[in-house]
């Protein structure tokens, strides 16, 4: 934690996240919200959190142990928490449209269990999931902001090619970075589906892939808005 100078605000951080960036976190490797509640823990506030789920508040409840303590420490601390959201059409959600973020966190994006990881059909099924949140989350991105994925690597995990995902979306990889569970203290991942939903999955190996809009791409320069245009300004003028 970083103390106060002279009356400034004081800043609160965990390894790639500190409490004066608005960071989005999207569920699934968030299943029962612990991941944003270390965060929230880490800052003393979660107030620069919006934590989400494709789950319903009932459904959560029932999938995770700890789903409502969590929920309810995270909300106690500041924290907002949405709940029904899906990845692939968040960018018209009533309570996310109008909003911008400098942090973009997706832990673990997984489709859900529908046979062994190598095959094909499964492979294709977690890359449309991906793709749908890259085309969605560039939207409410800052331009200067980041989008965080952490995912598993090695075979067959290797064949979602997240850095085409990405491209397809106007981003490119800045960072790749291994990703250690115990930086994050009181995370549990989750498995999120199945009859051992709330059990957790093995980590070993994986990063978190960060990406950034590319300067280059023009897939988005249509549907700018004029505050996304004035942040591209700024982050010219702080290089």
């Amino acid at each position: 934690m970083e103390k106060a100078l002279g009356g400034e605000k004081r800043v609160s951080r965990l390894k790639h996240y500190s409490s004066d960036q608005k960071i989005l976190i999207v569920g699934d490797g968030d299943g029962d919200f612990s991941f944003s509640l270390a965060l929230a823990m880490a800052f003393g506030s979660g107030t620069n959190l919006l934590a989400t789920s494709l789950d319903t508040y009932v459904a959560l409840t029932i999938k995770y142990r700890n789903a409502e303590s969590n929920i309810m420490e995270l909300k106690r601390l500041g924290g907002t928490v949405l709940q029904g959201v899906d990845v692939k059409t968040m960018k018209f959600h009533t309570e996310l449209k109008n909003r911008r973020f400098d942090r973009i966190v997706f832990n673990f994006p997984h489709s859900g269990f529908k046979g062994r990881e190598t095959e094909l059909h499964v492979i294709n099924s977690h890359k449309e999931l991906v793709a749908g949140f890259f085309s969605n989350e560039c939207h409410l991105l800052r331009h200067c902001g980041e989008i965080h994925v952490s995912h598993k690597t090695g075979h067959p995990y290797d064949r979602w090619d997240l850095e085409h995902l990405a491209s397809q979306s106007s981003l490119v990889l800045i960072e790749k970075v291994g990703f250690h569970k115990e930086d994050y203290p009181g995370y549990n991942q989750k498995r999120g589906d199945g009859i051992k939903c709330d059990e957790p999955f093995n980590l070993d190996p994986c990063c978190t892939f960060k990406f950034k809009i590319s300067e280059a791409g023009s897939g988005l320069t249509g549907s700018r808005t004029m505050k996304q245009i004035e942040e591209l300004d700024l982050c010219k003028l702080s290089i």
